[in-house]
């Protein structure tokens, strides 16, 4: 099945540029034809094309309704991003299909690239969204500092993962608890300072660890999410 995309379709009653190119041009989608469009909020809607312009095509919308995601708690994960974008890209991308709530982009002390342009990321998670059957987009936060990210989330269970052994961690499957808020840090290629664990510590998050092989930051951020969803699926 084929999604397309527009978050603001209930008002506008039009596809953007790139998704009436697709349905026009590529699909050679004709006036009086179905579509299901999603607007990245959690709804669903049946359509049909009234305007078949390439660049702006018209629609009716003939039925809606919700479609929640699959898991009830917000999930974030905070990563500091890659020196290399590409690796980022794809980090997103199966973030979205595997499920996340938020994405922050985290800059620390060691952090190999400082400067991110959410609107590309974004991009990349509306056609993940749309791959997986989903109808709620993540949010995409800017590039938040550790420092103004420790204070987010105040009701939820966090987590830092990092691999200083000096400083005692629990394994993250044996800590997390089903069902909860949860926000995850992961630290850049060269790991969070002592002094920011012992920062994340102070202001409430769990130590933990991945195991005892040490990964990339975006396998690390995928695996951590991944045992979330692993273990909300054995306890449901």
């Amino acid at each position: 099945m084929i999604q397309f995309y527009s978050p603001n379709i209930a008002e506008e009653l039009v596809l953007p540029e790139s998704d009436s190119r697709h349905a026009v041009r590529v699909l050679r989608m004709k006036e009086g034809d179905e579509l299901q469009v999603i607007d990245g909020k959690g709804n669903v809607y049946t359509c049909r094309l009234v305007d078949a312009h390439s660049k702006h095509a018209g629609v009716e919308i003939l039925d809606s309704y919700p479609q929640p995601l699959p898991w009830s708690q917000q999930l974030a994960v905070a990563v500091a991003p890659t020196k290399h974008l590409d690796r980022m890209e794809w980090l997103v991308e199966k973030m979205t299909e595997i499920g996340v709530n938020r994405i922050i982009p985290l800059l620390t002390d060691r952090s190999g690239r400082r400067e991110i342009k959410v609107e590309r990321l974004e991009k990349i998670a509306v056609a993940a969204m749309k791959q997986s059957l989903k109808a709620t987009r993540p949010v995409i936060e800017p590039m938040t500092p550790l420092h103004s990210l420790i204070t987010m989330m105040p009701d939820s269970q966090k987590f830092v993962a990092y691999c200083d052994p000096e400083i005692p961690r629990v394994n993250l499957a044996r800590s997390y608890q089903p069902g909860l808020d949860t926000l995850i840090l992961i630290g850049p290629e060269g790991d969070f300072t002592p002094a920011e664990i012992r920062a994340t510590l102070d202001a409430g998050f769990k130590p933990v660890t991945l195991g005892d092989n040490r990964l990339r930051t975006e396998t690390a951020a995928l695996f951590a999410l991944s045992t979330c969803h692993v273990i909300d699926q054995l306890n449901s």
